[in-house]
């Protein structure tokens, strides 16, 4: 969904220890990751430096990205929404970043699936993480994109089998299939999205 980013500049919003960001530097593309955890940073930089690639990495936040305004052609943000406070914030700073006709690739954890469910319990027992996590329905996450002035051109699921390696196993072929049919039951929910070309100016 990703695509070809060979030239281009590109964002990794919550790019934690740099595996995404490190993948887009290697497949040529320009990067600046950005999360608001030093560590996940600091660890993001070793590993771009032991593998030989250049990252620019910044302390930051998804909700006030410290970024001019249409620099990239590319933004990736995976797992972040479902951590924020105000999401309205965080699409509206994503469609600013992003270049007219750039592409916004967002992963976020599925809603109606058994994973969220076991995730949600987890919470309920007292799990930081998990009580303050807000899974997404594929519907939640196009009205919000296309709230922030943003194209939906794709929707897949992923990860349809229940938390178990030995189903993992047995119905892992039927992934990809699935999930360009429903995103119902998918553990993980991912968009392509574009932002509008700018009109040609009539003379």
């Amino acid at each position: 969904m990703i695509g070809d980013v060979a030239g281009l500049d590109v964002l990794d919003i919550g790019c934690g220890d740099g595996r995404l960001a490190i993948q887009m530097a290697r497949a040529g593309a320009r990067v600046v990751g950005i999360d608001p955890d030093a560590a996940m940073l600091r660890a993001a930089g070793d590993e771009a430096k032991a593998v030989g690639v250049s990252l620019d990495l910044i302390d930051g936040r998804i909700e006030a990205l410290p970024l001019a305004a249409e620099r990239f052609d590319v933004i990736t943000a995976v797992t972040v929404l479902g951590f924020v406070r105000d999401e309205t914030l965080a699409w509206r700073e994503m469609a600013r970043v992003l270049r007219p006709g750039g592409r916004l690739v967002i992963g976020e954890l599925g809603r109606w699936s058994l994973w969220a469910a076991r995730r949600r319990i987890r919470g309920w027992l007292g799990s930081r993480l998990w009580r303050h996590a807000a899974f997404h329905s594929a519907t939640d996450l196009r009205r919000a994109a296309e709230g922030a002035g943003l194209v939906v051109e794709e929707v897949r699921g992923a990860v349809f089998h229940p938390p178990s390696a030995t189903l993992a196993r047995l119905t892992v072929g039927a992934d990809a299939w699935l999930g360009r049919q429903t995103t119902f039951g998918a553990a993980f929910i991912a968009l392509q999205l574009s932002k509008p070309p700018l009109p040609a100016h009539s003379h």
